[in-house]
């Protein structure tokens, strides 16, 4: 049944912190418990309460409905991923049944039927899907997308048919849980393939030995459950760990974001994570004087998801500290899809600790030295790995480097995945014989901790130098007026004379006078700030790509630039 008040935290209950085989184990558990997930809407009002054995009766209950629908066990199914009972219930009974689900992103606010049917398609296509299920809404064009993968079934599951209580296959620790797609597939979408021995391998690791979670912890979330850190951060690792769980669709946060606040505070979350622009747009849509706002629940405020950055989170930690928030909360992570979600947590209670860096020196050696005035930058220590894995940081010959130098990041444990579905190629290109992944990361370990600063793929090489073009972004989006977080893309092209920077930004004006002031400024500024000559090129307003979990897609970006789609974005 449901219920019309939010779910108990119930710090009284029993507990137990891992040591689940499968992830259907770890919720036959928790519906012993009086706990469960929250559900919101739009306008953060309560849509739905779901007490885990509630969630685990349903479940089971529509995995016998999908075998009756002809699906086997092993067998892919696309599952829309809207933050609603529906998706949750179809995830857990696809786990129930054997069968492995691959979350699908919802369309972009922006974007078409045209470039959502063929993103599906192709994501329906790499996992091989038998069946895709969604809501009802977007049935038409999930029916164009399994045509074009040749996956056949698309429904809701209200359409699945009625089938009577079953024995239900059980899942072994190495049977695969979920495929999931990382946020910046598009073109040629990759599915990780993570087992349930590595899910609960990292949900152990996260919840005891990096969160060090408790009976009295409540979880609460905004962030998407087609991305891992939503997916694995906010349902099943908290889920692992018996939490109650507020989840808020992505878009309300989109739409208010201080809704998110207000939930935590209403219902006293104490661990939530989002990427750093989460925190930035609460501090620049109100602060800590609100009525009735108290923060001083928040326990972990987690910073991850994308490069980590120290003044948007110090300027939340101000605008909120009347409110109760300490600015000790944060907790700065590095991970990715294909280790499951976390390999490294900064050590809880310390807040942000950052090295401030000559990037004159990084640049040009990798060399990691004390740096200060407009060519240095800080960079923030995101902990050490996790027990049970390794980290390693390398040069481009495979040496192992010593501390405070820049090269590649390496990683092996529990944790990582399978394999990229479907993709041996692939799979073979990241993982070596012996179990080390190349996450594609650059980054430098210091006291223990890693400290990334950068994709390997993203970096570009001008005159000899190895330039962030991170730091052209943060540079112009912070000394220049008229950018926010998010307008600037940077990135190098092959010109006749070598590589050419170009740096893409956004722009709300059409006057011709505002828009040559702009293009002047971020020019100069990059030439006094980092010594770079650049071509700016002005585009449309919220037209630069972004993954699903918000971030800059720098790859995207140069892409849809070599092919001429941000020409006539806005006019001359």
């Amino acid at each position: 049944m449901t219920t019309t008040t939010p779910i108990p935290t119930a710090p009284d209950r029993p507990f137990q912190e891992g040591g689940f085989a499968t992830l259907t184990a770890a919720l036959d558990f928790a519906a012993g418990g009086p706990t469960g997930l929250t559900l919101y809407g739009l306008r953060g009002e309560l849509v739905e309460a779901l007490p885990y054995a509630t969630l685990r009766d349903r479940a089971r209950g529509m995995a016998t409905r999908l075998l009756a629908a002809g699906l086997k066990p092993h067998d892919r199914v696309g599952l829309v991923a809207e933050t609603d009972a529906d998706f949750i219930t179809a995830f857990f009974a696809c786990q129930y049944a054997r069968i492995t689900p691959a979350p699908l992103p919802l369309p972009a606010p922006l974007g078409g039927k045209d470039a959502y049917v063929e993103q599906i398609g192709r994501m329906l296509s790499s996992a091989r899907a038998t069946a895709v299920f969604g809501p009802e809404t977007l049935l038409p064009w999930l029916k164009d997308a399994a045509a074009t993968a040749g996956t056949s079934l698309a429904m809701t599951v209200g359409e699945l048919p009625d089938a009577p209580p079953a024995d239900l296959p059980e899942p072994t620790a190495d049977d695969p849980s979920y495929v999931q797609f990382s946020s910046g597939s598009t073109r040629n979408p990759t599915g990780v393939l993570c087992t349930h021995r590595a899910l609960m391998a990292n949900a152990l690791a996260s919840t005891r030995d990096g969160l060090q979670v408790t009976a009295a912890d409540r979880a609460v979330s905004w962030l998407p459950l087609y991305h891992d850190m939503g997916l694995v951060g906010f349902l099943l690792m908290p889920l692992s760990a018996q939490m109650s769980i507020d989840l808020m669709p992505t878009g309300a946060f989109v739409r208010r974001p201080l809704l998110w606040l207000d939930l935590i505070s209403k219902n006293r979350g104490t661990i939530s994570y989002s990427p750093s622009f989460g925190y930035e747009l609460c501090a620049k849509r109100g602060d800590g004087t609100r009525e009735g706002l108290d923060l001083s629940s928040w326990r972990v405020a987690g910073c991850g998801g994308d490069m980590v950055r120290p003044g948007p989170l110090l300027a939340f930690a101000e605008r909120y500290a009347a409110a109760g928030f300490a600015a000790t909360a944060f907790v700065p992570s590095y991970g990715m899809a294909e280790a499951t979600l976390g390999l490294t947590m900064a050590p809880l209670h310390k807040g942000l600790i950052f090295d401030t860096v000559d990037v004159d020196r990084m640049e040009k050696d990798g060399v990691v030295q004390a740096g200060s005035g407009p060519r240095s930058r800080a960079f923030v220590r995101c902990g050490p790995i996790f027990p049970g894995h390794e980290l390693e940081v390398r040069d481009e010959d495979g040496r192992v480097l010593g501390e405070h130098t820049v090269g590649r990041i390496f990683v092996r444990g529990p944790s990582l995945m399978r394999e990229y579905y479907g993709d041996p190629q692939a799979t073979a290109a990241a993982m070596s014989a012996d179990g080390w992944l190349d996450t594609g990361d650059l980054g430098y370990l210091a006291d223990g901790q890693i400290v990334p600063t950068g994709r390997a793929k993203d970096l570009i090489l001008l005159n000899g130098r190895n330039v962030w073009p991170q730091d052209l972004e943060w540079t112009a989006e912070s000394e220049v007026e008229r950018l926010r977080s998010g307008d600037v893309a940077a990135f190098s092209i092959d010109a006749d004379a070598g590589e050419e920077l170009v740096v893409l930004v956004q722009t709300r004006s059409g006057d011709p006078e505002v828009r040559k002031a702009l293009t002047d400024d971020v020019a100069a500024l990059l030439r006094a700030r980092h010594g770079v000559e650049a071509r700016v090129e002005l585009v449309g307003h919220n037209t630069l790509p972004q993954t699903s979990s918000g971030k800059l897609s720098r790859s995207k970006a140069r892409a849809l630039f070599l092919a001429g789609a941000f020409k006539q974005e806005v006019p001359a």
